[in-house]
């Protein structure tokens, strides 16, 4: 395992980041970590697609063909692992759709989404976003982080947040990019998923279940997020080339999702997370 790594912010500023690697974790951490008040920078861009729901050109509208989709697997996974319907709180909820689509399900839900643009989206939507996290004593039968750990300023913190507000018998769910698999080994300093300096931790299965044990949680389950494979390399074509070579993009997707059949080690996953038992 590489002690380090230089990778390229390719969206917004063209500058060069070192992911650290820490051994205890197995886990990168992104440095030099930007500052609590020049983070939100790095956000302002037009193709930051989290926060708009844009559909200018043949990659956008896939994205948002693909984000209406993947909001029926959250939904079966979240009445897979929640018994009945209650309260659910979606943290980094972007423009959204999630909420939406859960309360016309019959679900009680609230959103935190820190970007004011995606806040505003939402309300378009009757979903109304609160920019920061709930700091009553509030519990939710379910919690939900939709790609947002890896976004967290205050990593410590997020997570003894969560063991609080997550209900004795709650679900907490986590989706991260996945740095063990093909498609960021093949792509390499190029892997869009690495997204430096938004994505401040980089983090493996080890690196999940640990921190949920410090925290007195454990993981239940883990399952795979296979469009992520073609997002990604897709993404990754672009930087790597200087363009979006579907073919290519989409054979090293496939060929990622193939590989994690055996391995588990899909490009995306989502870690089932509940109280530790006793």
């Amino acid at each position: 395992m590489k002690k380090t790594l230089q990778v390229k912010d390719h969206s917004v500023s063209g500058e060069t980041f070192t992911l650290q690697y820490d051994e205890e974790l197995h886990m990168f951490f992104t440095k030099p970590k930007p500052s609590e008040v020049d983070l939100p920078s790095y956000y302002e861009s037009e193709d930051y697609i989290s926060h708009t729901d844009g559909a200018r050109s043949l990659f956008e509208r896939m994205y948002q063909t693909v984000k209406q989709i993947t909001l029926l697997r959250k939904h079966s996974l979240l009445k897979k692992y929640v018994s009945t319907l209650g309260t659910v709180l979606d943290i980094g909820a972007g423009t959204g759709d999630f909420l939406a689509y859960l309360f016309k399900k019959g679900w009680s839900i609230q959103g935190v989404e820190p970007s004011k643009q995606a806040r505003t989206l939402a309300t378009k939507k009757d979903i109304v976003l609160q920019n920061e996290l709930p700091q009553d004593q509030s519990t939710y039968d379910a919690i939900t982080m939709w790609h947002v750990l890896e976004h967290v300023y205050d990593l410590e913190s997020q997570w003894s947040w969560l063991k609080k507000h997550l209900a004795k018998d709650g679900t907490l769910f986590i989706a991260v990019p996945n740095f063990e698999s093909h498609d960021a080994t093949f792509y390499g300093a190029t892997w869009a998923a690495y997204d430096v300096p938004r994505h401040l931790y980089h983090f493996s299965k080890k690196a999940i279940k640990q921190l949920a044990l410090k925290n007195e949680l454990e993981v239940v389950a883990i399952e795979p997020m296979k469009f992520d494979a073609y997002y990604v390399s897709l993404l990754s074509e672009k930087y790597k080339y200087g363009r979006m070579r579907y073919v290519s993009a989409f054979y090293n997707g496939w060929i990622s999702n193939w590989k994690a059949r055996r391995s588990g080690a899909y490009s995306s996953l989502i870690y089932v997370i509940k109280h530790q038992k006793g």
